[in-house]
């Protein structure tokens, strides 16, 4: 069982703290849902995850299978098995999707990479996701759109098999069907593999799609409150603030 916990953590960014004594564990086959008011710190907490190093951890530790990761790189997460799928996929002109995922594989999977399976693979995928073959053959999100750059994410989770699954509003900028698609694909994936999902969101809709066992709402750098699904159904009727108000009540 793989398991990510988070202790006592306090970031900051641009000398403003914007975690606070944030804790938090999650465990292979669960999914939680992170929502909240904007600027509460959610896309921060998966960036810290994941390494971003414009964060600055001031203290508590990120500990995963028992390890602390705090000062592991990015690449070393990656290849112990942590994935984000980011809110804004950044485009790489230069270096196509085909060879940026091949090298990604290789390096996870060492000797027991096989380039046909590999390739077998992203065409089974291509066509699931409904994207056009030659995308996989252009510059990481060149000219892509909004839904198709987080199909390209989804993509590339399917490939890599991450044990940990970051998912940073994953939703926005896409329209019904792609939703369903890219909510459906995800769940196919943890069905299949039963990886440990964090997953950012401000709307109920994704949650169709993506069913967590956990949903908890964020509110200045740390978690307020906590339930299950039927607590996101009370966020879209009641709002955050009502529901928020009622907790320091």
């Amino acid at each position: 069982m793989n398991s990510l916990k988070i202790e006592n953590l306090t970031v900051e960014v641009s000398g403003k703290i914007i975690l606070k004594d944030f804790n938090l564990e999650i465990k292979s086959g669960e999914i939680h849902a992170i929502m909240g008011p904007n600027g509460t710190g959610k896309s921060t907490l998966t960036k810290v995850i994941m390494g971003d190093t414009n964060y600055k951890i001031i203290k508590g530790k990120i500990i995963y299978n028992g390890k602390v990761i705090n000062k592991m790189p990015v690449n070393e997460r990656a290849k112990i098995g942590i994935f984000l799928g980011m809110q804004m996929p950044v485009a790489v002109e230069g270096v196509s999707n085909a060879d940026f995922l091949r090298s990604a594989l290789r390096a996870k999977e060492g000797d027991n990479f096989k380039l046909l399976s590999f390739i077998r693979e992203v065409e089974d995928l291509t066509k699931k996701l409904h994207m056009d073959k030659n995308m996989i053959h252009r510059g990481i999100n060149d000219g892509f759109s909004g839904g198709e750059r987080k199909k390209n994410e989804i993509l590339q989770m399917n490939i890599l098999k991450p044990n940990i699954v970051l998912l940073d509003e994953i939703d926005s900028g896409l329209d019904v069907d792609s939703l369903k698609l890219v909510g459906e694909s995800v769940m196919d994936y943890y069905n299949d593999k039963k990886p440990a999902i964090l997953l950012v969101t401000h709307y109920q809709r994704l949650l169709d799609y993506i069913k967590p066992d956990f949903i908890h709402i964020m509110k200045d750098g740390h978690i307020v409150l906590s339930g299950d699904k039927s607590l996101a159904l009370k966020i879209e009727k009641e709002g955050y603030d009502k529901i928020i108000g009622d907790i320091h009540e």
